[in-house]
């Protein structure tokens, strides 16, 4: 077992979890002419990201290790900062393009330490992850145009 494709694992479970609590209270706290299109587009959102990390942490388990819980420390570990519950539309959506690119760089990382371990599984796996955020930021981004 790799410990570098294990602590990258770990870090995308961090932030995917910190990007569902973030992307939940935009879904709630979104206001404005654009509330029906985002927040069903955060629901989408938020509820996609939950099964992956229950898959994502799976991974893990299934490479010998323990996944990271605990609110606080999977906040500290992602290290994304929160949005303020009176943000507008327009920066939640700019917040979610932030966050998404951070947990972009982070499975970009934990697919590069996949592939020089080997493990052409759990590189597959952040390829996935890798086009289903590149998606959500540019869907993100073309909102803000």
């Amino acid at each position: 077992m790799s410990n570098a494709v294990v602590d990258s694992l770990r870090q995308v479970v961090a932030d995917t979890y910190a990007l569902i609590g973030q992307t939940h209270i935009c879904h709630w706290n979104v206001r404005g002419p654009s509330f029906f299109s985002l927040h069903a587009a955060f629901e989408e959102q938020y509820n996609e990201l939950f099964i992956a990390v229950d898959e994502l942490a799976e991974r893990i388990r299934a490479k010998g290790a323990l996944a990271p819980g605990g609110l606080g420390n999977l906040a500290k570990m992602a290290g994304i900062d929160e949005i303020a519950e009176d943000a507008s539309a327009k920066d939640m959506v700019a917040h979610l393009v932030k966050a998404n690119e951070k947990l972009l760089g982070d499975l970009q990382t934990a697919r590069d330490h996949a592939g020089e371990a080997g493990d052409s599984e759990t590189e597959d796996m952040m390829i996935a992850r890798i086009q289903v955020h590149e998606k959500t930021v540019w869907m993100l981004k073309s909102y803000l145009e």
